[in-house]
């Protein structure tokens, strides 16, 4: 076996705080840099046409700041299994390494990797760099995961400080791996939307990239922290980081977050704000992890009961397009097709109208959100979709139905951002409200109470 280095870059697009790319420069061998497209591996769900956009242009960032060390980024397509393999016999390499990930399906694929690996005598190891707490390591006083996020949030703070982050490497520190090695041209992997091309709201609102993550953060901490308590719900305001897609591909850490906010960890301000919205990542990783069917079941089995309405296609086409007739709702799913996000006071809002006023399955907005959301993110998206409906862990009270005339009335009580996204709310141009607000939430309240008796 020869001594090269595989740095297997995933949901980890950078080069700062990059402990699986650290210590292959540690182990002083030529690096092979490898970023491997798989959307075929057994219980791998593939990614949303937002996120592939997200993903072309955070690739070529990556590929970019590695060039400027002296490495190439290589493109492989596959079943991760066989592509890793396939590498090791092209490069002879005598170590693996990456960076953890903690659903069911790519840690099994992990799992088996590394078993394989380590029986041909090759260094394979994995480190923790996408999550401040290994869901391992965090339990209640009964030894069980958490369920509730203020005591798991508690047991985060009491627990040992997360580790200082890690330099990105220079130049000079890398050898580059120096045989001929094929890599695929992402373009090939079609991730770009073009017949028709509908990312321009997306060019305009984004630039993928751990350089921009950093810029976006800098400018965050120096110029909103101060006003973010007081204006984080207002979705007319820009008061949020808006790190989450960032986050999802992993052009920053929640080290680097946690150390750039960690003056705010113990007080009442924006930083300690900031940081319980990346806690509240972290409980939805802890969740995905310990309760892998999160994804795709009720966490509460009552739920399985729910009379949910058969989504008509005429109504989940009204919701999807921002024509409900209600115009916080209609806001937001426009915010969302025309950026890939949206403000997330916004989120709940438009997830309750679905599963409350339209009696809709949480699944079939989750699937929506999974598709059009530049930050989808397996562990986030579910665990809230099942919040809103009140069939998850800490879950809102299953009472808890969002008025979106009221939620207007509260955040956005000069119709900043309706009129921004809804112009024509309030003309003859604008369609009546598809449902009657107090009718559905009886309805609601009404199923509601049906799985209560369950």
């Amino acid at each position: 076996m020869g001594s090269a280095s595989v740095v297997w870059f995933r949901d980890d697009l950078r080069v700062a705080d990059h402990p699986a790319l650290d210590a292959a420069v540690r182990r002083g061998e030529p690096i092979v840099a490898v970023y491997v497209f798989d959307e075929v591996s057994a219980g791998v769900r593939p990614l949303g046409a937002a996120s592939k956009w997200w993903l072309h242009h955070s690739l070529l960032a990556l590929a970019g700041e590695l060039d400027a060390r002296g490495l190439t980024l290589t493109f492989r397509r596959g079943p991760a299994t066989e592509v890793i393999a396939e590498l090791l016999a092209e490069t002879g390499a005598g170590a693996v390494f990456w960076n953890r990930r903690y659903a069911l399906a790519e840690r099994e694929i992990d799992s088996g990797i590394k078993s394989s690996l380590k029986e041909q005598g090759v260094e394979a190891r994995s480190f923790q760099a996408n999550v401040l707490f290994e869901p391992w390591t965090l339990q209640t006083g009964q030894g069980a995961p958490y369920r509730v996020f203020t005591p798991f949030w508690r047991a985060c703070l009491g627990a040992k400080p997360p580790r200082e982050p890690l330099s990105a490497p220079e130049r000079g520190d890398v050898t580059p791996f120096g045989g001929p090695l094929a890599s695929e041209d992402i373009a090939s992997w079609q991730l770009l939307p073009t017949k028709p091309d509908w990312a321009g709201g997306l060019r305009e609102a984004w630039v993928p990239g751990e350089k921009a993550a950093h810029d976006q953060i800098d400018a965050f901490e120096h110029s909103g922290l101060g006003d973010y308590v007081d204006d984080r719900d207002k979705p007319a305001v820009d008061a949020t980081s808006r790190m989450s897609p960032r986050l999802r591909f992993g052009e920053i850490s929640p080290f680097q977050l946690w150390h750039t906010m960690r003056g705010g960890v113990s007080g009442a301000g924006g930083a300690a704000a900031y940081l319980r919205e990346v806690g509240w990542r972290e409980f939805a990783y802890h969740l995905l992890y310990h309760f892998p069917s999160i994804t795709t079941e009720n966490m509460r089995p009552a739920f399985n009961a729910f009379p949910w309405a058969k989504p008509e296609p005429e109504v989940l086409h009204a919701w999807q397009q921002g024509l409900t007739g209600i115009p916080l709702v209609d806001a937001g799913m426009r915010e969302l097709w025309q950026t890939g996000v949206m403000h997330n006071r916004i989120r709940m809002v438009a997830a309750s109208f679905l599963v409350k006023n339209l009696l809709i399955d949480w699944r079939v907005g989750e699937a929506w959100f999974w598709d059009t959301l530049v930050d989808a993110d397996l562990a986030s998206n579910t665990m809230n979709w099942q919040w809103v409906a009140g069939s998850g862990v800490d879950a809102a009270p299953y009472f808890r139905v969002f008025n979106p005339e009221l939620q207007a009335k509260k955040f956005d009580p000069a119709g900043e951002y309706i009129n921004h996204f809804v112009p024509e709310a309030g003309t003859p141009a604008y369609p009546e409200p598809m449902v009657d607000l107090g009718e559905s939430r009886k309805r609601a309240l009404a199923a509601y109470e049906q799985v209560r008796g369950s």
